[in-house]
């Protein structure tokens, strides 16, 4: 099914939950009573956290709040960043890592993935004046244009991989990229279609996603987990509940819609 442009991934057979074995990740949570979530908070409308407050926000927070509730634990949100989410993953800072996460093979070396929620890619966004100039990578990819990037991720990866004689443009606060896109410091940014969904409705008439419909690569979104069978069972199967239920579809629409 679609929901607003973007394809759910759904899972047609669900594996049984294996018993979990002493000392698994599941158990451990289980018995803390706590799931530690580790979380950008930069990445709206998926992640955000509020400064002053310290409370989290977004579309993965809320599913963060449902699989708690799901385990019958509380949930904490555990701080990292892009350029440190797998270094904070390898250390065990948290038990699983949500909000607007990319499944990559770098990743699927570490650690094993959730079942897909979302399924996109790579598009670009710029000023609305601007957007029929960089409706491909040929177009995009010329001397004299500037790309802003976020450090550390999957957005500045692609940018280094497909761009060449472009100029890119590093800014490291990923909660005001857009306001300085919006403002003329850089020509366009590559991010994911879902999120040049979100930031052309949060700066309507000023910036406008470029064909998010029609993504320049293929890629989707998951949570990621430490090489634990028995949560990722778990997490699975809370994930294909909630697709069955209405309840992601009303998250979904929260955020998205």
């Amino acid at each position: 099914m679609r929901a607003g442009g973007v394809l759910f991934v759904l899972t047609a057979l669900i594996l049984p939950l294996p018993a979990t074995a002493d000392g698994s990740r599941l158990d451990a949570i289980l018995q803390r009573g706590v799931l530690r979530v580790g979380t950008t908070g930069d990445y709206r409308p998926f992640t955000a956290l509020d400064k002053a407050t310290g409370a989290y926000s977004g579309f993965d927070i809320d599913l963060a709040r449902s699989l708690a509730d799901a385990l019958g634990v509380k949930v904490e949100f555990e701080p990292t960043s892009w350029p440190n989410l797998a270094r904070d993953f390898e250390a065990g800072a948290f038990d699983i890592a949500m909000g607007g996460v990319s499944v990559t093979l770098e990743r699927a070396k570490k650690g094993l993935f959730s079942t897909p929620y979302l399924r996109e890619g790579k598009t670009a966004i710029s000023r609305c004046a601007d957007a029929q100039k960089f409706a491909t990578l040929e177009a995009i990819d010329r001397p004299g244009v500037k790309v802003i990037a976020n450090p550390g991720g999957t957005n500045e990866r692609f940018d280094r991989g497909h761009l060449h004689a472009a100029e890119i443009v590093v800014y490291p606060d990923n909660v005001t990229i857009f306001d300085k896109l919006a403002a003329g410091d850089a020509d366009l940014m590559i991010t994911d279609a879902s999120e040049t969904r979100f930031q052309q409705k949060q700066h309507p008439g000023v910036l406008c996603a470029i064909h998010p419909d029609k993504p320049f690569d293929f890629a989707e979104k998951a949570y990621w987990m430490p090489e634990d069978p028995a949560l990722k069972a778990f997490v699975d199967q809370w994930l294909h509940l909630s697709m069955e239920n209405g309840s992601f579809a009303a998250i979904y629409a929260k955020w998205f819609e």
